[in-house]
């Protein structure tokens, strides 16, 4: 499984941002260029999931450091 690199704020933002560019898409679906909106669902995906595969490749974490 992929390990988590996401930290809380940043799988909101995630989330939120790729609802509403899906969303986008449903209500201007008749655009030409329309489609880019389903692009949202990279970020709504990678928000839900909690990991990120470019921070992996970048050596990216947002995840709070734990204590201890």
């Amino acid at each position: 499984m992929l390990k988590k690199n996401e930290g809380n704020i940043d799988r909101i933002l995630r989330v939120v941002l790729g609802a509403a560019l899906i969303l986008g898409y449903f209500m201007n679906s008749d655009g030409a260029y329309s489609w880019l909106y389903l692009l949202g669902i990279i970020p709504l995906v990678t928000g839900l999931i909690g990991s990120c595969p470019i921070y992996t490749m970048l050596g990216i974490s947002t995840c709070p450091m734990k204590k201890g």
